[in-house]
């Protein structure tokens, strides 16, 4: 048994990640952590998955059916020891957004495709992991995120406003305008109990989270407003309850695939895969950043592909990782997965023995849970900091939060937008970088001399591309060089300090050629210094280090100038040259 041992031990940890933390279970302090962490997120996971399921369009118990499985599986096959995976506010209102044109023609079929979206975004996360792909995942930049997950806490923080006031008012194209209907119905018809409920839960939960932190407060609201509903009959008198929730554990379920569902979920599945996954890692490096642990961003995303995919097939809908949760996972203590794996024996104990305890549970609650969950959420410390950082991020930013919250519930038209944003003002950037016409300082340093003011050279122009050369900005390059050589008639040499190129497309060498060409022909030769591996890399392949000699290139500035002088020999005296340092 021994060499079977060596040889699941020789597998690639993407395929068994848990080998490298289940031996730890053999300190029984770990295994006790463990067990204490994962009671733990259980007791908050449950409330918490109910009100997220409503929060999607689902009847609670799939909150819990997509809480049992899942963070078992998530803990098997990721990355990170302490991620807590399940249901969240952000994911359960997208998912909302994806259903809700699908349910308009077919209510009846409402879970069948919440089903099915799991499935598609756990197929998704699934591939780039993989085919070690997670870099697609940086496609979503901070401000994008920061602008539409701000956004999305308020649309989720309004859209309970109707559990909370107890009143329903007709869904309207745009989610500010149901909003506006359901304050109108609020005003006219609110439901005092309900409301007494929903600010009973609210104080409970405010209350122990700033007095008493170590007391699970959301599990407290939800045990005392339970308990006054079914003591005070609540449900007779016209409030909203869970009502009965199925026993048992869920069975596997494969819905039927068709193609137009299928082709109408695909874009909001890579949104939901991309988002949710972003909140999952974001949580996951700053926990192994404290616990200093290896984590995998593309196990990470292989880890939460299976896990939707298991949530899909056992009548669940997308999951991800848990902001709120994880904190709590770790601040309790776990030390491994096998936290989550309790965290899931208890959801599925509940599932098994204790539904029948959930029946007078006030939907009002959930309501207060979903709110103080995303409160959070909404902050404007980080647009501030990126409008400082570059006010175009800025803009970005308070663009993807408006149009999120005007297009809502159509919520992938505001976070597209922000992903096109970013990308072309990153080509825009990158189409005009710096090029520094540069000069020896008194310190002996090379020194742009549009920021210090220092005399050059006519003979010799020691130029600096800050950039990457490719077709965006090969011209640019081209017109720059061009117009130092148009602005000095007695120009010989011009020396390009190339340190800053990282990357040089067929474009940026088919320019390289020609201009070094064009100024052979009229007398001025074309020399590089601090070349990188990539560009020598390309200009060997094309042979144009053939064409332009070998012995123009040069690993740093002044070798190249003491190249140059020497060329130029006794008729051009070095020790006048502004470009010139005794040695």
């Amino acid at each position: 048994m021994v060499w079977v041992t060596e040889f699941l031990l020789s597998i690639p940890g993407r395929f068994v990640p848990f080998l490298r933390w289940i031996g730890e279970l053999r300190d029984r302090d770990t295994l006790k952590a463990d067990i204490l962490a994962g009671i733990t997120v259980a007791l908050v996971l449950v409330p918490q998955s109910m009100a997220y399921a409503q929060l999607a369009g689902l009847p609670p118990y799939v909150g819990l059916y997509a809480s049992f499985l899942p963070p078992i599986v998530a803990a098997f096959f990721g990355s990170s020891r302490q991620l807590a995976t399940g249901p969240v506010a952000v994911v359960s209102l997208m998912t909302a957004a994806a259903l809700g044109p699908l349910a308009s023609s077919n209510p009846d079929g409402y879970l069948a495709y919440a089903m099915i979206l799991a499935i598609l975004v756990g197929l998704f996360q699934m591939s780039l992991g993989l085919l070690r792909l997670g870099v697609v995942v940086d496609l979503l930049s901070h401000p994008v995120v920061v602008g539409f997950t701000n956004a999305g806490a308020l649309i989720i923080a309004t859209s309970q406003l109707g559990k909370l006031f107890g009143v329903t008012a007709p869904q309207a194209e745009h989610h500010y305008e149901t909003v506006y209907n359901t304050i109108l119905a609020a005003l006219d018809h609110t439901h005092g109990p309900t409301l007494l409920m929903g600010i009973v839960a609210i104080a409970i939960m405010l209350l122990l989270k700033r007095y008493y932190p170590k007391v699970p407060s959301v599990l407290a609201a939800v045990v005392v407003t339970t308990l006054a509903s079914w003591l005070l009959d609540f449900e007779a008198g016209g409030g909203g309850v869970v009502g009965s929730i199925p026993q048992g554990l869920p069975s596997i379920t494969i819905p039927v695939f068709d193609f137009e569902v299928v082709k109408q979920l695909i874009t909001s599945a890579v949104i939901i895969s991309l988002i949710g996954f972003m909140e999952a890692i974001a949580i996951a490096k700053a926990m192994a950043a404290q616990t200093r642990q290896r984590l995998d961003t593309n196990q990470e995303l292989v880890g939460q592909g299976i896990s939707n995919l298991v949530s899909g097939l056992f009548t669940g809908y997308p999951v991800s990782g848990s902001f709120s949760r994880s904190a709590v996972n770790i601040n309790a203590g776990a030390k491994t997965g096998f936290s989550s794996i309790v965290t899931g024996i208890v959801v599925g104990i509940t599932l098994l023995f204790l539904t029948p305890l959930l029946y007078h549970l006030p939907t009002a609650t959930l309501g207060a849970v979903i709110i103080l969950a995303v409160i959070n959420l909404i902050k404007a410390t980080p647009v501030i900091h990126a409008w400082k950082a570059q006010p175009q991020d800025g803009v970005v930013s308070v663009i993807t939060f408006a149009l999120t919250l005007y297009l809502a519930p159509h919520l992938e038209g505001g976070i597209l937008t922000g992903v096109v944003l970013s990308l072309l003002l990153f080509v825009i950037r990158t189409m005009r970088p710096r090029v520094a016409v540069l000069s020896r300082y008194k310190d002996g340093s090379m020194r742009d001399i549009s920021v210090h003011p220092l005399p050059t050279s006519d003979t010799i122009s020691l130029l600096r591309f800050d950039g990457s050369l490719y077709f965006a900005n090969a011209g640019y390059f081209e017109n720059k060089i061009l117009k130092e050589v148009a602005s000095k008639p007695k120009l010989r040499y011009i020396v390009v300090d190339a340190s800053g190129i990282n990357h040089i497309d067929a474009t940026g060498e088919e320019v390289l050629h020609h201009l070094a060409e064009r100024l052979k022909a009229t007398g001025i030769e074309l020399v590089f210094a601090g070349m990188k591996k990539q560009f020598m890399d390309v200009i060997r392949r094309t042979r144009l280090i053939e064409f332009m000699q070998e012995d123009h290139f040069f690993s740093g500035v002044q070798k190249a100038l003491d190249y140059v002088w020497d060329s130029l020999g006794d008729e051009y005296d070095r020790t006048k040259c502004p470009l010139y340092r005794e040695s």
